[in-house]
C-alpha cells in the first residue's frame, strides 16, 4: 500500500501534467525572427528581475529563521538604525537592474517597432538586396478574418500564407469593434481598429502550418475566430496563389458587404480577384457607397467644417424659403465619393461619368 501522502502527491503531479498537456512552447520557441527576438526579450527581462527577487526571498527566509524569538544566540541590537553598506546594497542593486531594464526597453522598443521595416530575416542574415516585402491586407470581421494580397490580386477568408524567409508587411483594420491579430509563431499581437490602419512587419523562418487567432474578445463568435498560417517555400507559395485564382470568384463590394455580416466558424474561402479600391473603401468605411468616406469627412473638418469657408469646392444655389422669398445659399459642389473619386463639381462629374460609360 502506498502512503496516503504519496498518493496525494502523485495525483497532484498527474493533474498538473494533464492541465499542461494542451500547452505548447511556440511562444518561447517560435519560428519567426521577430517573435524569437520578443521571446529573448522576455527571458532577458525575467533573468534580470530574478537577480533581485531570488536574493530577497532567500534573505527573507534567512532573517526570519536567524532572528526568530527562540534563537537566543542571534545578535540583539534594538537601537540599530543605519548601515551605509547595507543601504548601498538595498538601493544600488535594484537601481542597476532598473537602469539595465530601461536601456533594454528603449533599444527594443525601436528595434521591434511593428511599423519598422525589417533589416534582417534572422540572426546574422540581413534582408537580401532587391527583396520586397509581401504585402498583405488583413481585416478583422465578426467573426472571421479576411486577407487581401494586392500584388497577387487574390483574397482569402480564414487562411493566410507567406513564403519562408521573405519579409511580410501587414496592413490591418477592422470592420467594427477593436480586435487583435496574433500568430504566436510569427510575431506579437497587433490591434485592429475600425476606420484606422495599423501595421506589422514580420518574417517566418521555417515551413509549416501555424495557428493564428484573435486575441481580443469581440462577441459570441470570438472563440471560432481562428485561422491557419502556412509558411511555404517560394514554389509552394506560387502554387497556392495559382490554386486560389483557379478555385475562387471575384471579391466585389457586394460580396464584401455580405461577408461583413456577423457569422461564426466560417470555412476557408478563396477569391480569384479583388475589386480595385476595396481596401481603401474598407478603411474609409464607405464600401456601400451610401455615405461620405471617413478621409473626406476628416478633410472637411480640418478645413473648418462644411460651412461657407470650410470647403473650397462650393457654389451658390438659389432656393425659396417657406414664405416664397427667393434666396441663395452656399452648398458643397465637390466631394470625393466612391462614384466621384476625384471630387469633381457635380455638373462636371455627371458629364465625365456619362462620357466614361459611353
Amino acid at each position: 500500500m502506498y502512503p496516503k501522502k504519496s498518493l496525494t502527491a502523485s495525483a497532484a503531479v498527474l493533474s498538473a501534467s494533464f492541465a499542461l498537456s494542451g500547452c505548447n512552447g511556440i511562444v518561447m520557441k517560435p519560428h519567426g525572427d521577430i517573435a524569437q527576438q520578443q521571446a529573448d526579450l522576455i527571458v532577458t527581462s525575467t533573468l534580470l528581475m530574478l537577480l533581485i527577487i531570488v536574493p530577497v526571498i532567500v534573505l527573507t527566509l534567512f532573517f526570519a529563521f536567524r532572528y526568530r524569538q527562540s534563537n537566543t544566540e542571534a545578535t540583539y541590537a534594538p537601537d540599530w538604525d543605519h548601515s551605509t553598506r547595507l543601504e548601498l546594497v538595498i538601493w544600488g542593486a535594484p537601481l542597476l537592474i532598473i537602469i539595465a531594464l530601461g536601456a533594454i526597453t528603449w533599444i527594443t522598443t525601436h528595434k521591434l517597432d511593428p511599423y519598422r521595416p525589417l533589416d534582417r530575416i534572422a540572426e546574422d542574415r540581413p534582408v537580401p538586396a532587391g527583396v520586397k516585402p509581401l504585402e498583405v491586407y488583413a481585416v478583422s470581421m465578426d467573426w472571421k478574418w479576411l486577407f487581401i494580397y494586392p500584388e497577387q490580386g487574390i483574397a482569402t477568408v480564414n487562411e493566410l500564407a507567406a513564403p519562408v524567409d521573405r519579409p511580410i508587411h501587414f496592413r490591418l483594420t477592422s470592420t467594427s469593434v477593436m480586435n487583435t491579430f496574433y500568430v504566436p509563431a510569427l510575431a506579437g499581437m497587433i490591434y485592429t481598429m475600425a476606420g484606422m490602419e495599423t501595421q506589422l512587419h514580420a518574417v517566418i523562418n521555417k515551413a509549416g502550418v501555424y495557428d493564428g487567432m484573435s486575441a481580443h474578445y469581440s462577441g459570441p463568435g470570438f472563440s471560432g475566430m481562428r485561422f491557419k498560417f502556412h509558411g511555404l517555400s517560394d514554389t509552394d507559395f506560387e502554387r497556392w496563389v495559382a490554386d486560389s485564382r483557379a478555385g475562387g470568384h471575384a471579391l466585389t463590394r457586394e460580396d464584401y458587404l455580405k461577408l461583413e455580416q456577423p457569422s461564426a466558424k466560417e470555412p476557408v474561402r478563396r477569391y480569384a480577384s479583388v475589386e480595385p479600391g476595396l481596401w481603401g473603401a474598407i478603411v474609409d468605411r464607405c464600401v456601400d457607397g451610401k455615405k461620405m468616406c471617413a478621409s473626406q469627412m476628416m478633410a472637411i473638418d480640418a478645413a473648418g467644417g462644411a460651412g461657407k469657408g470650410g470647403v473650397a469646392s462650393t457654389m451658390r444655389s438659389p432656393w425659396r424659403d417657406v414664405a416664397g422669398v427667393q434666396r441663395e445659399r452656399i452648398v458643397v459642389a465637390a466631394l470625393c465619393t466612391p462614384t466621384n473619386p476625384l471630387g469633381l463639381p457635380i455638373e462636371t462629374a455627371a458629364v465625365t461619368g456619362a462620357a466614361l460609360k459611353n
